[in-house]
């Protein structure tokens, strides 16, 4: 028995087919789906999404959205997405130094709105980094 998995953002369907295991960043912490789960949503993070399939673990960068699970299917509804297989590991790097650059610059300032878009950046550049890596 599996679940089938549909990741689908704005501008394309990221993954359509069937997993033995989802592991999903919610709001709340990292969320295992397994067959026979009981129906639900929740709200998803920017994080990593991982797959089993026969065996072997696979990684899609989420920007954030939400899932839904119900009767061994998982739908995944983001803002942005992005298989980690398909990751240059040396921009993703570049990309986490340059956001935590960014960051260190609004170190003293409360919540600006500058702030919040360089955290964002930051929580986007790791979510990639880690995806590119498994």
């Amino acid at each position: 028995m599996s679940l089938t998995l549909r990741v689908l953002a704005p501008d394309q369907s990221v993954f359509d087919g069937t997993a033995d295991e989802v592991i999903l960043p919610s709001t709340t912490g990292l969320l295992g789906i397994l067959p026979g789960h009981i129906s639900m949503v929740t709200a998803l993070d920017t994080g990593v999404l991982r797959v089993l399939n026969d065996g072997q673990w696979n990684s899609i960068a989420l920007m954030g959205g939400f899932a839904e699970v119900e009767a061994d299917d998982v739908t995944v509804l983001v803002n942005g997405a992005e298989l980690g297989s398909k990751i240059d590991t040396n921009s993703a790097e570049i990309e986490l130094e340059q956001a935590k650059n960014e960051m260190n610059k609004f170190e003293d300032q409360a919540n600006s709105t500058e702030k919040v878009k360089a955290q964002q950046s930051l929580n986007r550049a790791r979510a990639r980094l880690q995806a590119s890596k498994s």
